[in-house]
C-alpha cells in the first residue's frame, strides 16, 4: 500500500512540503514543468481552500494525513495524499477531454488563460478552411456540424462576454463606486452587476459623467431593495 502511495504521488502534479501545521508548494504542467498560477488549492479534511500564485506557489493549512485536491480548468484534477514531510515533485496533467466551458468556470480564469480560451476557440469554431490546393476558402461541413465545432463556437460567445464585462469592471471598480457612494462589499457585487455600464460609455466618460451615472444608478438600486 505504501509504494502504491508513492506511484500515485508520483504521477500526480506539485511540490509539497509540510511544516508547523502548513502544507506549502509549488504546482507544475507535467508536459512543460511550467509553474500554473490560478489552481484551486483545497484541503479535503477541513474544506479550506486557497489558488495558487503567480508563480504557482501556494500555502495552506493541513496536517500529515491530509488529502489535498487541484483544480484547474484544462486540468484533470488532482488529489495528493500527504504521507510525510519533505518536498515531492509531482504535475497535473491537461485534460484531453472537450468540455462545456459554463460561467463559473470562466469567472475562475486568469487574464492570460481567458485569451488563451478564446483564441482556442476562435480556431476550433471556425467553419470556413483555406487551402491552397482547392482553390482557396472553402466552408467545411464538418468544422459547420461537428460537435467540436459548435461547442466551440458556443463557449466563444461565454468567454467573449466574460472578456467584456472584465473591461468594464476595471474602469468601473469598487473605489470608484464608494468615492460617491456608501455601499456594503454585499451591496457592492449587486450593484456593480445590476448597473454595469456600457464599454463604449465608461471608456469615454468624464469624472462628472460616472460620478451622474452612479448616483442615479444608486436611486435605482436604494428603490429596488
Amino acid at each position: 500500500m505504501h509504494n502504491l502511495f508513492l506511484a500515485v504521488l508520483f504521477s500526480l502534479g506539485l511540490s509539497l512540503s509540510v511544516k508547523a501545521q502548513e502544507i506549502k508548494g509549488i504546482v507544475h504542467e507535467l508536459e512543460s514543468s511550467q509553474r500554473l498560477s490560478g489552481v484551486t488549492v483545497k484541503n479535503l479534511r477541513t474544506g479550506q481552500a486557497t489558488q495558487t500564485d503567480a508563480d504557482g506557489n501556494f500555502l495552506i493549512s493541513g496536517n500529515i494525513n491530509d488529502y489535498i485536491s487541484f483544480t484547474q480548468p484544462g486540468y484533470e484534477v488532482d488529489t495528493a495524499f500527504v504521507y510525510q514531510e519533505g518536498v515531492q515533485r509531482i504535475y497535473l496533467v491537461r485534460d484531453s477531454k472537450t468540455i462545456v466551458i459554463d460561467e463559473v468556470i470562466i469567472s475562475k480564469l486568469t487574464d492570460s488563460r481567458l485569451a488563451y480560451e478564446i483564441a482556442k476557440a476562435k480556431n476550433e469554431g471556425q467553419v470556413a478552411e483555406v487551402s491552397q490546393s482547392r482553390g482557396g476558402i472553402r466552408l467545411s461541413l464538418s468544422r459547420l456540424f461537428g460537435r467540436k465545432s459548435k461547442l466551440a463556437r458556443k463557449n466563444l460567445d461565454l468567454l467573449l462576454e466574460e472578456q467584456h464585462n472584465r473591461k468594464i469592471d476595471h474602469l468601473f471598480s469598487p473605489q470608484v463606486i464608494r468615492a460617491v457612494i456608501p455601499l456594503t462589499d454585499t451591496e457592492m457585487a449587486l450593484f456593480r452587476e445590476q448597473f454595469r455600464p456600457s464599454l463604449e460609455f465608461i471608456q469615454t466618460a468624464s469624472p462628472e459623467d460616472v460620478r451622474a451615472y452612479v448616483l442615479d444608478s444608486y436611486s435605482k438600486f436604494k428603490n429596488h431593495k
